[in-house]
């Protein structure tokens, strides 16, 4: 073991550049990061001291003389550009074909099934906003306790209900059954509640947001760690994007200011093995709904976070940031993008100045980690021994 703890953070949707392949997803022209650096003046400096700018040039972020940290940036290898591809390819899982899209609404063999599985006729099934939809549909929705069902470019099944009209644990029941249902050439990545709150013109959508993701194949990275005795926490989403697999410890949080504060308590713990960790208002609440100036604040918040993560690393720790995919806020199109991440690696410990170029696969990430720990996944390529002063 190289490193005794590992804090691998994913900023959610933070895309640095459009791959080769973008055009065909609709995507040509995306750039998070760099899109965003041209509308609006970034403030990243602890960032930019890990080399955010020496990975490719970012108008307003130069790269630094001499980094902080080591960095590069990794390809989807996989086809799509979703949250569950992007996670289940940073831990050794590349998909052959990406998950089912709907962007016309589901078929009826699914929505008749559904309606006659929950015993309650639907609204919409078509692709929107979560927010705009239930401005359009909550009213009809609270009258008439209709389930409103809705999707989006990524490989989704959402169901949004207001919480005095339909109780939570009715919610989760729906979804699970919508779960059940999608299987086949109709499973979806994931199925998603989306409650919602408040009175007809003031609808707001609620915390409690449950996601039921498809299970990930055996033997994937969480999987090998855990049958390794490796002490897996994660923070976030990760736990639902993984059911939970190989995971420890969790804190299912609900904003990335919560998810900073619980990585930082985390690490006070100190054990040893992996924080696994993701911070999804960049996408959640930003890139979504295409605003630029949220983004870019939530951005310079997790820069202000940084020296106190620093300050928490203890000599042995590495610490990685990376994305999933992109999300440009500031294309017409309010979907996911289909872009390279960035890798930032540091610690007290890690080599500086080091570029890892432009790695094959996501699943790079996963293999160092999996490497550092003794262990092994079917995808990627460690560059553990780029990292460590005796590589």
């Amino acid at each position: 073991m190289v490193f005794r703890r590992v804090v691998w953070i994913v900023l959610d949707s933070v895309g640095i550049g459009e791959m080769p392949d973008a055009a065909a997803y609709g995507d040509a022209g995306s750039d998070t990061l760099g899109n965003i650096a041209r509308q609006r003046k970034l403030e990243l400096p602890n960032l930019r001291a890990l080399g955010i700018g020496n990975i490719r040039p970012i108008e307003g972020l130069p790269g630094v003389a001499e980094p902080e940290g080591s960095f590069g940036k990794c390809t989807l290898a996989s086809p799509g550009k979703d949250t569950t591809t992007g996670h289940w390819e940073m831990v050794g899982i590349h998909l052959e074909k990406p998950f089912p899209l709907y962007p016309n609404g589901f078929p009826p063999e699914v929505m008749e099934e559904f309606e006659r599985r929950i015993g309650r006729p639907t609204l919409g099934n078509k692709a929107a906003s979560g927010t705009e939809i239930i401005k359009e549909l909550g009213e009809e929705h609270v009258r008439t306790g209709s389930p409103i069902v809705y999707t989006s470019a990524d490989s989704v099944f959402q169901i949004a209900m207001h919480e005095e009209t339909i109780p939570l644990w009715e919610q989760y029941k729906i979804c699970e059954t919508a779960r059940e249902l999608l299987r086949g050439k109709h499973e979806v990545g994931r199925v998603i509640a989306r409650p919602f709150e408040g009175e007809v013109g003031a609808f707001k959508r609620t915390s409690n947001r449950k996601d039921y993701a498809v299970p990930p194949p055996r033997g994937m990275l969480l999987d090998q760690l855990k049958d390794a005795g490796v002490h897996v926490i994660s923070v976030g989403k990760i736990f639902d994007v993984f059911l939970g697999r190989g995971i420890a410890e969790f804190d299912k949080t609900k904003t990335n200011a919560e998810g900073m504060a619980k990585t930082l308590e985390a690490l006070a713990e100190d054990k040893d093995g992996l924080t696994f960790v993701n911070l999804v208002d960049f996408d959640m609440l930003y890139g979504h709904r295409n605003d630029v100036e949220g983004y870019a604040r939530a951005l310079e918040e997790v820069d202000a976070w940084v020296p106190s993560l620093r300050a928490s690393l203890q000599p042995g720790d590495l610490a990685i940031f990376t994305a999933d995919h992109g999300c440009d806020p500031t294309t017409p199109s309010t979907d996911h993008s289909r872009e390279y991440v960035p890798v930032l690696a540091f610690g007290p410990s890690v080599q500086a100045g080091v570029d890892l170029g432009t790695r094959g696969s996501l699943s790079d990430i996963g293999q160092t980690v999996a490497e550092n720990f003794g262990v092994s996944i079917a995808k990627g390529e460690s560059f553990l021994d780029c990292l460590s002063f005796s590589g």
